[in-house]
């Protein structure tokens, strides 16, 4: 008899009789369990969002598959990227359904670079976007710029909003204190880049002193401080936005490199081709929108 109270408890029994519960669209629920289910029916289960935890989501059936998996059928559409919370009555365990952070920092990396572009999609940054893509090198040293000017920036003003505007309700202010935290970083760069790497700096020209008042510069700060974003969302936004500047410029300065080669009709050359060749990659990142990584 004290051999037997002295045995561990099974895993189910512990509280861990929920392993993993995962959303499969559109509406099914996929539940994996650590000991076959007492019940299947709808009643001992409960399914709601997090954000509205008084207001169970309909399950309209269970199903039993092998591996101790139960499959759960929803009433509604579920989404993968929302959180949910699951219970169960006998035995009596809740488990959280939600995607991993790290996979939701990824797909804001991937949005704001390829779904989202800035340049293909929204039409932002266009005066450096064809000033510094006429060389590929050139497009190349701006890319890099461009990104850590976006990333650091964008923590900074993060920074600024979150510990020093907010709290003391500053918050009007953001334009300004934003646009002067990115001419402090371009201007440090200048600076960096005059004594460091003449030839780059000097290959920029006016374009580098313009990313102060660039509008996509701008735009990832005013966008954290308007969803009230953390700060890892804050850097998957400038590092994803950053790096689709990039692209798009490498993209750009390929085709017209590409085009120097070409001939085209003397009323077609200059920034009439590179428009068209704009709008035939703005076409292609369309492809892009409504792709979904949670399916």
């Amino acid at each position: 008899m004290a051999l037997a109270l002295s045995l561990p408890a099974p895993a189910w029994a512990a509280g861990g009789t929920v392993v993993s519960a995962r959303v499969v669209t559109p509406d099914l629920l996929r539940v994996k369990l650590a000991a076959p289910p007492v019940r299947t029916d709808a009643a001992n289960f409960r399914f709601t969002e997090a954000a509205s935890p008084d207001v169970p989501i309909e399950i309209r059936e269970v199903r039993v598959e092998a591996g101790n998996v139960v499959v759960l059928r929803a009433g509604q559409t579920l989404h993968p990227a929302q959180a949910y919370r699951l219970e169960i009555a006998e035995p009596k365990a809740e488990k959280d359904v939600a995607p991993s952070r790290w996979a939701l920092l990824l797909t804001a990396i991937i949005s704001a670079a390829l779904i989202n572009n800035f340049v293909f999609t929204r039409y932002l940054g266009l005066c450096i976007f064809f000033g510094v893509s006429k060389k590929r090198d050139t497009a190349v040293g701006m890319g890099v710029t461009f990104t850590l000017v976006m990333v650091t920036t964008g923590m900074m003003s993060w920074a600024l909003y979150q510990l020093v505007m907010k709290p003391l309700q500053l918050k009007f202010l953001q334009v300004l204190v934003f646009i002067g935290v990115v001419a402090f970083m371009v201007q440090m760069l200048d600076t960096i880049l005059k004594k460091t790497h003449r030839a780059l700096h000097r290959s920029f020209g006016v374009y580098l002193v313009l990313i102060t008042t660039n509008c996509i510069i701008l735009a990832v700060p005013l966008l954290n401080a308007a969803g009230d974003a953390g700060p890892l969302e804050s850097l998957a936004l400038a590092m994803g936005s950053g790096f689709g500047f990039a692209l798009a410029l490498f993209l750009m300065s390929c085709a017209r490199e590409k085009m120097e080669l070409a001939r085209v009709p003397a009323s077609f050359q200059g920034l009439p081709i590179a428009f068209a060749l704009a709008g035939l990659f703005a076409l292609a990142f369309m492809g892009f929108s409504g792709l979904s990584f949670f399916r």
